[in-house]
C-alpha cells in the first residue's frame, strides 16, 4: 500500500497541488477540524458512497490514527481505485484544519 506522512502531505499543499483528500473519521470526529480540501466519508458509508469517487484520480485516505485509512485504502485498491494512506492520521497532523 502506498502510503504518505503528515509531513509531505503538509508539504504537497503548501505547494498548492492539486490533492484529493477522503477522512473516513466519523462526522462527530471531523467537527473537531479536518484537513481543509478534505471530504468526509465514513468508513461504514464508503461501500455506499464509492461511486462518488472517480477511478481515474488518486485518493489520499485519512483517519484519527491511520488504521481507518489503511482499512479504507485496501477496499478502494480492491475496488480498482488509486489510493494513498496517510500514516499516523490526525493525530500526527501539524497542519492547518477546518
Amino acid at each position: 500500500m502506498k502510503e504518505i506522512s503528515t509531513i509531505e502531505l503538509q508539504s504537497l499543499l503548501e505547494e498548492n497541488k492539486e490533492l484529493n483528500m477522503v477522512d473516513v473519521r466519523e462526522a462527530a470526529e471531523v467537527a473537531e477540524g479536518k484537513i481543509p480540501g478534505a471530504v468526509n466519508i465514513p468508513l461504514g458509508l464508503l461501500e455506499f458512497r464509492m461511486h462518488e469517487l472517480n477511478k481515474s484520480k488518486e485518493y489520499v485516505m485519512i483517519c484519527r490514527s491511520g488504521g481507518r485509512s489503511a482499512q479504507a485504502a485496501e477496499f478502494l485498491k480492491n475496488q480498482g481505485f488509486k489510493v494513498i494512506n496517510m500514516t499516523g492520521g490526525m493525530l500526527a497532523w501539524q497542519g492547518e484544519t477546518e
